[in-house]
């Protein structure tokens, strides 16, 4: 069974194009505040976004087929890094396996279920696949509720956690991080909605659906901030605990957009449930990354970092973003504990 993914998708501005029609499947945002640390994704810098869009101006997308069997016999295979194995500590190799968190199962393309309704798969267990293979070590995958994942780190139940985890000065104090993706934030509104978003004045006056506590409401209230001292009307905000509601809301006409993760808008933009009128950083205005996540001080991260650049080196890297929709979030190399704005 396949379900239909467009490829490289340029930045705003969005022309609006033909998109595949399929059978929708619903999201949440997956970003509700843990009890240990601030928790949220993150996005790319408007630098990045802007050279982007110039580069992808105009550029066709084409529908592709993703397999979603249990087999995952389309996943981009890597050999193991010699190198990059000597680096995972003792306690990690002793039984052959990486132990990797992915939350949200059921969120495409990031982590889903298979068609058994049983295997996670996705974007995230495709890196963490990549990570594990490139150390020697059997992946082993552990669906867990976003909230809990920080807690799993440490406790030791889990090794790393691969789920769209934006680093952020609270979980610096706490975690290692290795990056891998630009965390991107998009705004959705229905198809054809006339609408496009790239700063404070554009959401101006506009009913505009968050999950609260994210990085995304911080930002939206930061606009509001800027529109009100500009004396234009501030949006107003809805909030939401998950993206299914958040789909009705738009089809009903409750809300003009939603702003969510990318990668899950690129989704459900390739199904026809939604069109993407915008990006922005979640750490806006600053840069922040989506980052491979271990227990600080274990070591495993440098171990990490190295099974990445492997992964950059050998183009596995790339063709895993390029196979799931993502390629406009690629980072150039992967680095541990970015600086990040406090």
């Amino acid at each position: 069974m396949t379900r239909p993914l467009l490829s490289r998708r340029p930045l705003l501005p969005r022309r609006r194009r033909p998109i595949p029609a399929a059978a929708a499947v619903g999201l949440r945002t997956g970003l509700v505040l843990g009890t240990v640390v601030l928790l949220g994704a993150c996005t790319s810098s408007a630098d990045i976004e802007a050279e982007q869009r110039a580069e992808t101006a105009g550029t066709a997308t084409e529908a592709f087929a993703v397999d979603t069997s249990p087999e995952q016999a389309d996943r981009v295979p890597t050999d193991e890094d010699p190198a990059a194995a000597r680096l995972v500590p003792a306690s990690v190799a002793a039984d052959g396996k990486l132990t990797v968190g992915v939350a949200g199962a059921g969120e495409p393309p990031l982590a889903f279920l298979a068609d058994d309704n049983a295997t996670v798969v996705g974007s995230e267990v495709d890196i963490a696949a990549l990570v594990a293979d490139s150390l020697g070590l059997e992946l082993e995958v552990v669906n867990v509720a976003w909230e809990q994942w920080p807690l799993g780190l440490q406790s030791g139940d889990l090794e790393a956690v691969f789920s769209n985890v934006g680093v952020n000065a609270a979980r610096l104090e706490l975690f290692d991080f290795a990056t891998y993706r630009e965390g991107v934030m998009a705004f959705t509104t229905a198809p054809d909605s006339g609408l496009s978003i790239d700063g404070a004045e554009d959401i101006s006056g506009l009913t505009v659906a968050v999950a609260s506590g994210t990085n995304q409401e911080r930002i939206l209230l930061d606009w509001n901030a800027q529109n009100e001292a500009a004396g234009r009307a501030p949006a107003g905000l809805e909030y939401f605990a998950n993206t299914g509601d958040v789909l009705l809301a738009i089809q009903s006409g409750r809300i003009d957009t939603y702003l969510g993760p990318n990668p899950n808008a690129v989704y459900q933009e390739s199904v026809g449930q939604v069109e993407i009128v915008g990006t922005v950083n979640a750490g806006w205005p600053n840069t922040t990354y989506v980052a491979a996540t271990t227990l600080k001080g274990t070591g495993l991260v440098d171990a990490v970092r190295a099974a990445l650049q492997h992964a950059f080196d050998d183009g596995s890297y790339a063709r895993t973003l390029e196979r799931w929709g993502l390629t406009d979030e690629a980072v150039e190399a992967p680095e541990i504990n970015p600086a990040v704005a406090s």
